[in-house]
């Protein structure tokens, strides 16, 4: 089972190195979810000489006032031969076999994370020992709680020591050991009041009374050590540390340690209880039960590494990809996202997507509905005819048939379809715009660079603005080319006229009967539907192979010239996304690298078992 603290040892570590610690944040906190045991104890409660005791080492800053700052991650490793030695996190590699340099350390790396102004910090120490006398262990030595202020500190202190014990131990997977001096009241403990708030039934708390040793003459902690003061859901554990002159001569903790053994074993108020006291039997316990805790929680924490992993992976997705660091790079990574870009454009056009579908509705009732507009009948009244037919003879009547004046009528009707085959240009353009910001709006990755947005949308919107141009020039091209030459066959089927339709002597303005005008209105305006006809089915055709199959086919085809032509820096200022979102993604891919490299250990752990 040693396996399984080494495990949350190495989880917890990577977990610091990148900066999940259980503080406040916007990321999922893998720390909170591992199993672990905060030390929770007043000042001068003996907490340090606790802790000092398990391990078997001075090591720990001591002194008046607060002095753990920060939180100190402390992992014991159990070595089977070989010398003692120490290692922090934040100096890899660097082996310390002087403890007094470790407390030094620990001091000094205090003051570069709080300053020398006493205050504290969430931010926590790691420190690994390696020795054949300690068992496989890890403890959160949390600062002391105190009721009041030292000179140099705010008076706010005092609430934010409480503040930070209580964001450790209200997590449901820390387990509380609670330091309590024997020689004070149990009901004015610190330690026993914030855990009583945070676990009520006492299930994840561990009493443990220092100070038995220095008790009034005729007292002793039978009652409490027993469980019959304060129940927990554990025994209460009694330790014996060492005292102030033992720490000034520099006693061997090994020497104290079997000094403690032998004051339970020989003391006749604890003599039943020697079994359970002391340091040794504090930490072997400790030890057992946080690997049981541990081997229990295997499973959630598989199923929430993975389901967070899950969900680290779609949001970076979402994010996109980071911004490449060369010019070539950047070019590549601006055209792959042109090109997604363009892709779902082609898709709305093709039916794929929607809004395609609107072009199709300007060629089947829009258009028609505006040629029907046009209202050819009242443009081919008598009146009209009559003024249009005289003034074509000029002072010469026709001889046959009034061909200039059936060319002046027909002119003048045809010339009003440019109208609506301008309209259905613009109506096309419109859709198309429309497409474009859609399709922008569709891109996940353009949503990450707005400099880049913007000119895209730029160079789609100048791109259909041109073949917008080529196809207003074209399909008007096509209704004048109506207009310059009228198709013969449709007169040469026309009933040819026996007389000439007036009476010569007659005024010129009465030269032609209404039944004759009336013939040449008809004739004139079928001739016009039938060219009608004919552009309704031709104006979509010049439209979509001017506009559509371009806007499909060439949409970011100078864009890609000009884009071409920048300089790295201009690229990057394409590129530039918004600070929140790379900063999000640099935090989301450190926070997912944390869940892998966990996922990978749990597995390792859970099949070998």
């Amino acid at each position: 089972m040693e396996s399984l603290i080494s495990l949350v040892n190495r989880i917890q570590r990577a977990c610091t190195a990148l900066g999940d610690y259980g503080e406040e944040s916007a990321l999922p906190t893998l720390w909170d979810s591992l199993p672990s045991i905060a030390v929770v104890g007043g000042q001068s409660s003996g907490k340090s000489s606790v802790l000092e005791s398990v391990v078997g080492k001075d090591f720990l800053p001591r002194g008046s006032g607060i002095v753990t700052r920060r939180p100190l991650v402390l992992q014991l490793h159990r070595i089977d031969e070989g010398r003692e030695y120490a290692e922090f996190l934040h100096l890899p590699r660097k082996k310390f076999t002087d403890f007094a340099l470790v407390r030094k350390e620990i001091q000094d790396e205090t003051d570069r994370e709080t300053g020398r102004s006493k205050q504290i910090s969430s931010v926590p120490i790691h420190l690994s020992i390696y020795s054949p006398n300690v068992v496989n262990l890890t403890l959160i030595d949390l600062p002391g709680l105190t009721k009041v202020a030292v000179e140099g500190q705010p008076d706010s202190i005092v609430a934010d020591i409480e503040n930070m014990v209580r964001s450790f131990i209200e997590k449901p997977n820390c387990i509380i050991l609670a330091i309590s001096p024997a020689n004070q009241d149990l009901a004015t403990s610190d330690a026993i009041k914030i855990a009583r708030e945070v676990d009520p039934k006492g299930e994840r708390t561990f009493g443990v009374l220092t100070k038995i040793d220095l008790m009034d003459k005729g007292t002793d902690a039978v009652e409490i050590l027993e469980g019959k003061a304060y129940r927990l859901q554990y025994p209460w554990f009694g330790v014996v540390n060492r005292s102030q002159a033992d720490i000034n001569k520099n006693v061997d903790m090994i020497a104290a340690r079997r000094r403690e053994r032998e004051y339970f074993a020989s003391s006749p108020d604890y003599k039943h209880l020697a079994h359970r006291m002391g340091s040794e039997y504090l930490g072997k316990m400790l030890s057992k039960h946080l690997e049981t805790v541990i081997k229990s929680r295997i499973p959630g924490l598989q199923s929430l590494v993975s389901k967070t992993i899950a969900e680290l992976e779609a949001e970076l997705s979402r994010l996109g990809k980071p911004v490449a660091t060369d010019a070539g790079g950047k070019l590549y990574m601006i055209m792959e996202i042109c090109r997604g870009f363009d892709q779902i454009y082609k898709e709305h056009l093709d039916g794929v997507r929607p809004g395609g579908d609107k072009i199709y509705n300007v060629f089947d009732n829009q258009l028609p509905a505006a040629l029907k507009r046009l209202q050819f009948d009242k443009q081919l009244s008598m009146e009209n005819v009559k003024k249009l037919i005289t003034e074509a003879d000029g002072y010469q009547p026709h001889l046959i048939a009034p061909e200039q004046g059936y060319r002046r009528l027909i002119e003048s009707s045809l010339v009003s379809i440019r109208g609506p085959a301008e309209a259905s240009v613009d109506a096309v353009h419109a859709i198309l715009k429309e497409l474009v910001s859609k399709a922008i709006r569709e891109t996940v990755e353009l949503r990450q660079y707005p400099s880049l947005r913007v000119e895209v949308g730029n160079a789609a919107i100048e791109s259909l603005e041109r073949m917008r141009e080529e196809s207003r020039k074209a399909t008007l091209k096509l209704v004048d080319m109506e207009c310059s030459y009228l198709t013969v066959d449709f007169f040469r089927k026309l009933p040819q006229d026996v007389e000439k339709g007036g009476n010569p002597t007659h005024s010129i303005f009465d030269r032609y009967n209404d039944s004759y005008l009336r013939r040449i209105g008809t004739n004139v305006l079928a001739y016009v539907n039938m060219v009608c006809s004919s552009l309704r089915n031709s104006i979509p055709k010049s439209i979509v192979y001017c506009q559509v199959r371009e806007a499909k086919r060439s949409l970011l085809d100078h864009f890609f010239t000009e884009i071409g032509k920048k300089e790295a820096k201009e690229l990057s200022n394409l590129l530039n996304e918004d600070p929140a979102i790379m900063e999000r993604r640099v935090a989301l891919t450190k926070r997912l690298e944390l869940y892998r490299n966990a996922q990978t250990e749990i597995d390792s752990v859970a099949w070998s078992k």
